[in-house]
This record gives structure tokens, sequence and C-alpha cells, in this order.
């Protein structure tokens, strides 16, 4: 029989250590001929990341030194910081953003120089001996300068020699079959990657320099992405010219050129291929045959795998995935890392070459088992919101198989918004929800107004409105759940990190539903922001907001930093000192404000974390601290001891 106990004081197998121990987040996967590569995001070893590779054996083994950290700083949010060719690995590495050639069994060697350079997303050119990659150069005084480059496999002392400037970001060089043409995309301030980009391609001469680009695609109202040459020579590309990000193929001239109308889309649909461009090397689609295409789609938050035969229609893989992403094909095998609703993130091989496809796992993210009576599975929800309009969620309901709450007793709400704000919540399995349901706090993950998977008219939602549509949606959210009985109103919470961490300080000063919070890494002062960030972001907010300094009163208004006065919920802050991305000063103002009004407020500085927490033992300080700080402002015991956090004003 179950016991009765209060919502909140489950005792739960899935504890903090739980979740980082022997736990990995892949990455990225690179194929080499039959060889697969992925890199693996280690908490355990302070956040490196690995490469591991899987021979056709099925032997898999760590290739790089334990002292190299396969992480690029370019955009801040890195992505594409290795490539393989022959059993060669390209990588950069994080301590000095130096390009390394690292040979099996051999000492690692830089390719360029000890200078403040940075690379990413390369491409190798084995008939001329180069990496075509993203250069970012911060030599100089003021903003970053970012190119494409070419450095020699051999290294250059130079850093790589520039071989197409001009625009302000550049992003997906990628070399024609023949590496006779190399298209890219590229974009400039104020859009960002998901608001506008351009598709370019152009002859590749001897030396690596290119001929005079041709513009394919894209525009300031059309977000161009993942460029990919199919084996017989044909572009194909992601673009959401009709309000999802869909397939298209454009055929080439003899010189290269596009014939007039010669862009045509490949399977038009209401459902999204891709994801926002927050990192470089993402792969939504691959080519299984030259005339075949698999890929990845979105309806609604669910992700799926289907196959096309270019001309016909596409046929849906009956696969048991929530979440799919790095979609790669090589050696007659396509590779993907996915997410299921009760199972870890896994690296899944499929085999076409019988009647149906076979699945394969080849690794997963975790060795721990949990059982199902301890695991809460997502439901979509869809709720009313301002202005008529609808938007979207997953909820947790809290389950315990060993619990069950005192008759008349509803749960407690925590409401999760995520990160970016551009960017999505999946329905995929993940310990740090099920941390909170199989403790008896229910869980809703809000893809308020902004988040990408639902299209571009979903997505633009947040245009000039960070800050009204989040804030919004995560407090409908929660008031749909407590009017339909599922949640208890009086005990709602809400969290985030970063963007998500400005919506849980927005609505916890502007709006009076949530009655305690948790912020990571999050915005207090949006002028702050617009004033001190890095370059990738340094327009992001022209587009959420207005342009700065001319819609300076839009930023006050909307900064909770400049409205302490109007919040008296209790608050946990989390930061890391080496955030580039979000300044420290900001939780400092926050939590002094919040001190001095005598609000119950708690904050937690990590010495060694930048934005976002990758060690370990920081993640599980983390989570054990705010489950601690909703226990004494909720005033529900513990069933396990956690470490104590000093709260101010309580």
């Amino acid at each position: 029989m179950p016991e009765i106990a209060r919502y909140g004081s489950w005792k739960s197998p899935i504890g903090s250590d739980a979740i980082v121990a022997g736990a990995v987040h892949f990455g990225s996967l690179l194929a080499d001929g039959a060889d697969l590569y992925w890199t693996e995001g280690r908490p355990q070893e302070g956040g490196r990341t690995a490469i591991v590779r899987r021979t056709p054996a099925g032997r898999i083994a760590d290739v790089l030194p334990t002292s190299f950290n396969a992480r690029t700083r370019v955009h801040e949010y890195g992505g594409g910081a290795a490539t393989a060719a022959d059993g060669i690995l390209y990588v950069s590495n994080f301590a000095d953003q130096r390009l390394y050639r690292i040979r099996p069994g051999r000492e690692p060697l830089p390719l360029t120089p000890a200078v403040d350079l940075r690379y990413a997303d390369a491409q190798i050119d084995k008939a001329r001996g180069l990496l075509f990659c993203v250069r970012e150069d911060h030599r100089g005084s003021g903003e970053a300068v970012n190119t494409l480059a070419i450095v020699p496999v051999g290294g250059d002392a130079e850093g790589g020699r520039v071989i197409a400037s001009g625009h302000d970001f550049f992003s997906s060089p990628r070399l024609s079959p023949d590496g006779s043409m190399l298209a890219w995309v590229s974009w400039d301030h104020p859009d960002m990657p998901w608001d506008g980009t351009e598709l370019w391609i152009a002859e590749v001469k001897e030396d690596g320099s290119l001929g005079s680009p041709r513009l394919v695609a894209g525009s300031r109202a059309e977000s161009v992405m993942q460029p990919q040459w199919s084996p017989e020579g044909d572009l194909c590309f992601i673009s959401d010219r009709t309000g999802y990000w869909n397939l298209y193929r454009a055929r080439l001239g003899a010189q290269g050129a596009p014939r007039p109308l010669s862009v045509e889309p490949l399977c038009p649909m209401e459902a999204e291929v891709g994801a926002p461009a927050w990192i470089f090397g993402m792969s939504h689609y691959a080519f299984v045959s030259p005339e075949r295409v698999i890929f990845a789609y979105t309806r609604l938050g669910f992700w799926r795998l289907a196959l096309l035969d270019i001309g016909g229609s596409p046929r849906d893989i009956d696969l048991p995935f929530m979440d799919i992403s790095c979609v790669t094909a090589a050696a007659g095998f396509v590779y993907l890392i996915a997410g299921a609703a009760a199972e870890p993130e896994c690296i899944v091989r499929l085999d076409f070459s019988g009647a149906s496809p076979r699945l394969v796992i080849i690794a997963r993210s975790s060795s721990s088992t949990i059982d199902t009576g301890y695991l809460s599975l997502p439901e979509d929800v869809e709720f009313p919101t301002e202005a008529g309009l609808r938007a979207h969620g997953f909820f947790y309901p809290a389950r315990n198989k060993d619990f069950t709450p005192p008759h008349g007793e509803l749960p407690p709400l925590l409401v999760m918004s995520h990160g970016g704000p551009t960017s999505q919540s999946p329905a995929s399995f993940d310990l740090s929800i099920q941390y909170w349901t199989s403790r008896g706090i229910a869980v809703l993950d809000v893809n308020y107004g902004g988040s990408t998977g639902y299209g571009r008219e979903y997505r633009d939602r947040l245009k000039g409105a960070w800050g009204i549509v989040d804030v919004d949606d995560c407090v409908n959210g929660a008031r749909h759940l407590a009017q339909a009985g599922r949640v208890d109103p009086d005990r709602c919470m809400i969290t985030g990190g970063s963007a998500g961490g400005f919506t849980t300080l927005a609505a916890l000063t502007f709006r009076s539903w949530f009655k305690a919070g948790a912020c990571y890494y999050g915005i207090g002062d949006l002028e702050a922001l617009a004033r001190d960030t890095h370059k990738f972001e340094s327009r992001y907010l022209d587009g959420l907001v207005g342009p700065y300094p001319a819609a300076r009163d839009l930023y006050r208004e909307r900064s909770p930093a400049n409205f302490t006065e109007r919040l008296s919920a209790p608050l946990i802050i989390f930061q890391g000192l080496e955030d580039k991305v979000v300044s420290p000063s900001q939780a400092v103002t926050m939590f002094e404000a919040l001190r001095g009004k005598g609000i119950p407020v708690a904050y937690l500085p990590f010495v060694d974390e930048a934005h976002g927490f990758r060690a370990a033992k920081n993640i599980k300080r983390a989570l054990e601290a705010e489950l601690y700080f909703y226990s004494r402002v909720f005033d529900f015991p513990l069933a396990e001891a956690v470490e104590q956090v000093t709260i101010e004003n309580m």
C-alpha cells in the first residue's frame, strides 16, 4: 500500500547524484567512413567535452587526451568544434581556442597560433589540404570580426586566410562533392539566424579562394539554414519562406549559377524541419542515396523521423522517440541522437537495407535504470492565453508509486520557462524534471509564444513583446491547470535559466500569480544586457524589445531590476561568475535589492561556471538548493537531508 505523505515530501530514488553520476550529454555526431564519432559533455569531468569513436567492429573509446576540451567559443555558444577525415581529428580546444590536428597515438599538433582567434564549423577539403571554417577574430578593439577562412591541414602561423567577409556573421561552409563549389550562410545585425539569413555559393579556386558569390536564397524576412550538397551536386537547404522550416533543393547550372526558378520545395508541410541555429553544426536531415532523404521534423512539440524519396511523399518511420537531432548518414547507416519519454537520451543506428529499418542503440547518455512507477510522462497541454490565442506546454503530473497525498491536497506546481527565448522544450526524458515529480511536485514545461516548433507566426509572437507574451503564457498555463483542479494555485513556483531567468524575474515582478521562484543566470536589467553582452546576441533585443537606445523607455519598463518594489515573492538566484553572456553583476543587483526589501532571498554564486552549469558538483548543489528553498517557503518536510542554504529574511 502506498504511504500517505504530503506533496513535496515523497522519498524518491531519483536524487541529484543519480542525475549527474555517470551521465553525459551528447552534442554532435561525425561520420568518417565507417567510423562514427560523437561529443560527450561530462559533468563528472568538470563539464569537459570529450570525443568518442565507435569502430565498425563496435569498439568504443575516447580519442582526445584528458587535458583536451572539444569546445569552441565562436558566438560563445559554440558547436561544430570538431571534424574528422581518414582517422584524423581536427579540434578546437576550449582552453586556448586553437585548432589542433589529432592523430591516433601521437601528440596533438596545433594548427593555429596562440592569438585571440576562434574557429568553428570546419569542413575538410582533402584534395587541397585545407580546412574551410568560420573564424572569429578578437584581436582588435571593438566588436569581433567574423569571416570564412581556410587553414592548411599542416598548420598556419598566421591563423588562416580569409576567403569571405563583409557580413556580421557566417556559418555552414559546405563543399560540393567534387570540391568545385562552396555554399555558406551569412546574416547581419540586427537579425538573428532565425529572423533572416542568406545562402550563398561560389566557385572554389585551386588555392581555396572563392570566385564571385551568388545568392541562392534568403533575405531579412526568410531564415535559411543547414545547407547540404546531395551526392549528385544539388544544393539542399532549410527555409521558412512558407511560415515553416521546410526542405528545399536548388539545381545548379554548369557554372554553378542557379538556373531561373530552380529552387523547389521537397516536402511542403505545416511542420518544422530543424531548430534555431544557436550553435554550429546542426543537422536535421541527410542523404541516404542521391534521391532519398531522411529528415527529422517537429509538430506541436513532438519530433518524428521521416524518409522521403524525392518527388514523392514522406513516410514516417515508427520510432519510440519524442526528440530527434543530429541526423547523419554514412556507410549505409543512418545515425541520430534521440530522446524518449521514459528513457535517457541515446545514439541510434538505423539500417535501411531490409524491408523495414532495423534499430540499434549504440550508446546511452546514462546507465541509470529507474522503475517506471517513479516516472511521470508528458501530457501535451494547449491552453488559452491573451488576445484570444492559445499556447502550448508539457505537463508532468506528480507521480511516485510508493506515495499518495492526503485526501483533498493538490500538488504544488513548478513552471519551467526555457532559455533562448527562441528555443523549445522537448517532450523527451529529463531526469531533472523527474526529480521534482517523483517528490510530489508537478511540472509544467511551457513552450510560450516565441518558441520554435510551431511555425514562424508562433515564433514571431515575441517580437517586441519579450517580458509580456512569455510571462502571460507561463501565468495562463499555470492558471489553466489550477482551474482544472490539477494543481494548488497557492503553491505555484516558476524557474528558468538565462532568458528563462528573465521570464522568471518578470513574472515575479509584474504578475502576482507565482508564490516563489528560482532564477539561473538570468537577466534582471535589459539595458545592462544591451550594453554588455557578446556580439552574437548584441542586437537580439532589437527584435525582442526594440532598438537600443532609441527604445530605452521600453527597456526600463520591462526590467525587473527597476521595479523591485513590486516584487513580494521569495527568490533564489544562481549565477556563474565566469558568465560572458549575462554579467554576474545583474544577479548581485537583484539579490541586494530583495535583501534590502526584506523578501526571503538566497544567492549562490559558482566561481568556476559560465553561462550554463556544466560541473557535476554545481548541478547537484543548485538542484538541491532549489528544492531546499521551496521546502522552507512552503513549509513541507524533505524526505532526504540536503545541504542547507542561507536564506536572507526568512
